[in-house]
């Protein structure tokens, strides 16, 4: 008889993780569906978490409302000081070691200083211009984004897959890799090497980061070329990937560097000061010509006293 209810049991339970591994919305794939415990199935838009009725049409606004919760949802925010490759692809001075040196100038009169990974870390100047020494990078972060799922991936099984992927392919120490974070659609990923932690047999996570964005756009260096990603073997396909760099020391950008919002809180502050200056200047004035005038009537009256 135990045997029997036993067996009923691990039936239900059976029928009723079935059920809600199937729990999805035909009519809408941006919900969140979780089956309850009458085996229904219940889903909410992302974005409003309204519930849907997935018989019918999703409400445009709804809609256009889990389109935008992506970007509201981007969760994992660039360190402050970390600075992104917007130059891209440029002919590189190397040293003896293959180390960048501090200076580039790609072959022209244009030359900059950059971090041990390679990324501008100053204004453009001319061939005068000095870089004194190599800054390390010691923390990269990286951000990624894959394609929209019907579900999201399980979230230990994908840390497990990318960690051992940075470990197997790119041969970097489990102790370099400090985070791997999701929230789907995003991956955040950081690597932090200081020098001192760093051996001669250890890859450097400049190198780590390299390999694995030309991987990720399907333009691997590996000679074999072959880049099959996988979480429970099902397909891990990217479509946003941004790399950060975090330097041993801030970078040394000018006025021009900064973005359009840092300029305009700069601007609206000194506009504010010299209103306040010219506010302050023109109250002493009239105050000052408030008591002139006061001293003059007062000697008048006086003078008017003695006369008489």
């Amino acid at each position: 008889m135990e045997s029997i209810l036993g067996a009923t049991l691990f039936l239900i339970l059976v029928t009723a993780s079935a059920a809600q591994n199937a729990c999805i919305c035909e009519t809408n794939k941006r919900t969140v569906c979780t089956g309850n415990q009458f085996s229904n199935c219940e889903c909410k838009a992302v974005g409003s978490n309204q519930p849907v009725d997935c018989t019918t049409l999703t409400s445009k606004c709804l809609l256009m409302r889990a389109e935008m919760a992506p970007l509201k949802g981007r969760r994992f925010q660039k360190p402050e000081g970390a600075i992104l490759d917007n130059d891209g692809l440029y002919n590189p001075d190397c040293d003896n070691n293959g180390n960048f040196k501090a200076r580039q100038c790609n072959q022209t009169d244009t030359c900059w200083c950059v971090n041990s990974a390679g990324v501008r870390r100053t204004d453009k100047g001319d061939k005068s211009m000095k870089c004194s020494e190599l800054v390390r990078t010691n923390w990269i972060f990286i951000n990624l984004k894959h394609k929209e799922r019907e579900a999201p991936f399980s979230e230990r099984d994908l840390v497990n897959s990318l960690r051992q992927l940075i470990q197997n392919r790119y041969k970097l120490q489990q102790h370099f890799i400090t985070a791997i974070e999701y929230d789907s659609p995003f991956i955040h990923i950081d690597l932090k090497q200081n020098a001192t932690q760093k051996s001669h047999e250890d890859v450097d996570i400049a190198d780590v980061a390299y390999y694995f964005e030309k991987d990720m756009k399907g333009d691997s260096v590996f000679h074999d070329g072959m880049f099959n990603l996988s979480v429970n073997e099902e397909p891990f396909d990217i479509e946003e990937i941004f790399i950060y760099y975090v330097d041993e020391k801030p970078p040394e950008f000018s006025m021009e560097r900064l973005t359009p919002g840092i300029i305009a809180v700069v601007v609206v502050v000194i506009l504010a000061i010299i209103i306040g200056i010219t506010v302050f200047v023109i109250t002493r004035r009239r105050s000052s010509g408030k008591y002139k005038k006061v001293e003059i009537k007062e000697m008048g009256e006086m003078r008017r006293g003695q006369n008489s």
